[in-house]
């Protein structure tokens, strides 16, 4: 996306033109002045015109009120495919993600998916970004759409376990539960080690009373590298579920020395310093894996009545490249 600064300066009136002559008025043409009337032009002269170029998207498929349409169009038809690093314009997105400006990345990331070529991997990739950047903005359904674009591209790449995966996240977030759990089992499916689908497979299942199937996937999730005090949280809660109360109150207590280290680092590296007596409150939810990429969303309530506990997260894949 192109950023367009305010201009400082004052803008002018556009000079006033006659429906009947077509020429601009000026106090001058008072004193009856003769112009000369030239020699004409060649009869193949392309006459000057204000009306707009013929545009070749169909008025009846387009929102009139959607201004990226002209951009995107005029993008195609001044710019060649071969002009642009669709790599390049992808690492703009991610660097818009980075400083939590969603709605600038998710235009690029579509500027992105439209230069690339048709049904690339860069395009899948561009379209799963797309999909991440409208999940930061809570647009769900956009997310939805931006996600199975992806795969319609290809259900097996090195890409696709995110996208479903993210899409499990999306469809969760939209109260669409049933089909979240076949695209989180599709993520584990196309990609047996990655983490956070397991995380996710883990959390769908216990919102379905399957608590003994999703212990093994919180602990495959952990075997994978995802060690965290959320991920502890689940599984303590679906041990519980099972009726294993001694070894889900063993997790539990892990889990919170996980987040109260994990807080006690963070003010750390604020302060400095190490904390006090007491440490600092508990957090909200918890922060990504290794502080970036993968983004948690919302869940309801703490687990075991504390109204006061962390909170519930089903993990949405953060954008491709962090």
């Amino acid at each position: 996306m192109r950023l367009r600064p305010e201009d400082p300066g004052a803008t002018q009136p556009l000079p006033v033109v006659t429906a009947n002559s077509g020429h601009m008025t000026d106090e001058r043409d008072d004193d009856g002045h003769e112009f000369s009337s030239g020699q004409g032009v060649d009869a193949d002269y392309d006459a000057f015109t204000l009306d707009p170029p013929e545009l070749g998207e169909d008025p009846s498929r387009v929102d009139p009120v959607d201004s990226r349409v002209l951009t995107e169009e005029l993008d195609r038809r001044n710019i060649g495919s071969e002009d642009v690093d669709v790599e390049q314009l992808i690492d703009v997105g991610l660097s818009y993600m980075g400083i939590n400006r969603f709605e600038e990345a998710t235009e690029t990331f579509e500027r992105a998916a439209n230069f690339a070529e048709e049904d690339s991997l860069e395009a899948q990739e561009a379209w799963v970004n797309k999909g991440a950047a409208h999940a930061q903005l809570e647009e769900f359904d956009q997310a939805i759409g931006a996600y199975q674009e992806a795969l319609r591209i290809d259900e097996e790449s090195e890409h696709a376990a995110t996208a479903e995966t993210n899409l499990a996240y999306s469809l969760w977030e939209s109260g669409r539960s049933e089909q979240a759990l076949e695209h989180a089992e599709r993520a584990v499916e196309t990609d047996p080690r990655f983490a956070e689908a397991w995380y996710n497979r883990g959390f769908l299942l216990v919102e379905r009373g399957l608590a003994e199937d999703a212990v093994k996937c919180f602990d495959n999730a952990i075997r994978l590298g995802y060690r965290d005090a959320g991920v502890l949280e689940e599984k303590a809660r679906a041990l519980e579920e099972a009726g294993e109360h001694e070894q889900a109150e063993e997790v539990a207590d892990r889990a919170e020395e996980l987040r109260r280290e994990a807080e006690e680092q963070m003010v750390e590296e604020q302060t400095g310093q190490a904390p006090g007596p007491g440490g600092q409150g508990r957090q909200g939810g918890r922060g990504a894996p290794g502080g970036q990429g993968r983004q948690g969303g919302q869940a309801g309530g703490g687990r075991g009545g504390d109204p006061e506990g962390p909170e519930r997260e089903l993990q949405g894949e953060g954008p491709e490249g962090f």
